[in-house]
């Protein structure tokens, strides 16, 4: 019998499965979510499982307060079969290839740097929070390289939306209705832009993100509307700020475990990629993942039935004993010299990222993040007295302070 567990999920947020398997004796758990059947999977095998088009489909399994929040409706992560194919490659193309600037993550990780150098210059003699910052350095890089015009005034109010659609995409209440608010702005603003690009009253860079998803074609030949264009630019500004996320647990991770520091500041780029990987693993973002059955399927011994739901456990994953030697240590050095398997590592999803639902942007996502956590740790500041708890029961957990640093004033 499947217990209903939507309780338990507000309870226990990122625990709630790994919680489940343990109390069942079970690396597999079938349970209700929301009146729904739905089973619970973990670790390399279920990765390969829930990838497979023949066993999960992604279409109709996203719930619609996390498409009206996080992803925008009609976006790709909604898409199966060719519709998803011929869309991820436009993120593919944009994301994970180097080119001219306005393309490339080479191109987005020096600007970003040089973002970061210069607010930093701003910082001296005055306390700051690292989340915050990060986020607008992060918005305004982004959202410059991909095309869209953004003046510096217009910066903060642009981070504070992209981080509020993160930010409330699992919750109910203020937090959720922030999001829906930020995120109609938002398409609103982009949907504006790609209408004045196609009617020539704007010019972007060539080969720019903008450029580019105005004049794709999907697979049925026809041009995107302007709202899904502005959905789709979304999908790349948003989650590129939502490393702030992980910029803010760098923080948190030199505090607690300041004897990295000076090997992060080194410059020694096979140990900050390491870091990346790491605090990617170490701390929580999204839980789970999912999708639909399309026909009942039999997994790891468990019935799961028509059209229920299938969760791969990101958290569970990450921190499976099986994979990771000592899951709950922070150790950076446990990636160098490691070859990842496509589904044994999965904050940002698992398989191939031309072709599965894994993020195109993980490749970005780990060169930004290696690079400013290298600042960061060069940072002349210290910690005051805070909170820097991070409750498990948050989706998306973030350290409560959001990591406040007293930066010390430069040598004259």
């Amino acid at each position: 019998m499947r217990l209903e567990n939507s309780p338990l999920l507000f309870a226990k947020g990122y625990g709630w499965l790994p919680d489940a398997r343990r109390t069942r004796s079970s690396r597999t758990v079938g349970v209700l979510l929301g009146g729904l059947p739905a089973t619970g999977i973990v670790g390399p095998d279920a990765g390969r499982f829930l990838y497979d088009e023949e066993h999960v489909h992604r279409a109709h399994a996203i719930p619609e307060p996390v498409q009206g929040t996080l992803f925008g409706k009609g976006a790709v992560h909604t898409l199966d079969g060719d519709l998803h194919r011929v869309r991820k490659a436009m993120f593919v193309a944009l994301l994970m290839k180097d080119g001219p600037e306005g393309g490339g993550s080479t191109a987005l990780v020096e600007r970003t740097a040089q973002a970061w150098d210069d607010a930093a210059a701003t910082w001296a003699g005055r306390e700051i929070v690292l989340f915050d910052e990060a986020a607008r350095v992060l918005a305004g890089s982004v959202t410059r390289w991909a095309g869209v015009p953004v003046t510096d005034d217009e910066v903060p109010a642009l981070a504070t939306d992209l981080t509020a659609m993160v930010d409330g995409f699992a919750t109910g209440g203020p937090r959720h209705w922030r999001a829906r608010r930020a995120r109609g702005r938002r398409e609103r603003w982009l949907a504006g832009l790609v209408d004045d690009v196609r009617a020539g009253r704007r010019t972007v860079p060539t080969g720019s993100v903008v450029d580019v998803v105005v004049h794709h074609r999907d697979a049925d030949g026809e041009l995107l509307s302007p709202q899904t264009c502005a959905v789709e630019l979304l999908n790349v500004i948003r989650p590129t700020t939502a490393i702030a996320w992980f910029v803010a647990y760098s923080g948190h991770a030199l505090i607690r475990w300041p004897q990295h520091r000076e090997r992060l500041a080194s410059g020694d780029a096979a140990f900050a990629e390491a870091w990346a990987h790491e605090v990617r693993r170490f701390y929580p973002f999204a839980p789970f993942i999912g999708g639909r059955a399309p026909q009942a399927l039999e997994y790891d011994g468990v019935r799961i039935p028509k059209h229920s739901m299938v969760l791969l456990d990101l958290w569970g994953t990450n921190h499976d004993p099986e994979l990771w030697p000592e899951p709950y240590a922070f150790r950076p050095e446990r990636f160098l010299d490691r070859e990842i398997g496509a589904f044994e590592f999965v904050p940002q999803g698992g398989g191939d990222p031309r072709t599965n639902h894994r993020c195109p942007g993980e490749q970005i996502t780990v060169g930004l993040l290696a690079a400013l956590a290298q600042r960061l740790a060069r940072l002349d500041a210290e910690a005051p007295q805070q909170d820097l708890t991070i409750s498990l029961r948050r989706i998306p957990a973030r350290p409560a302070s959001g990591v406040r640093l007293h930066v010390r004033e430069t040598a004259a």
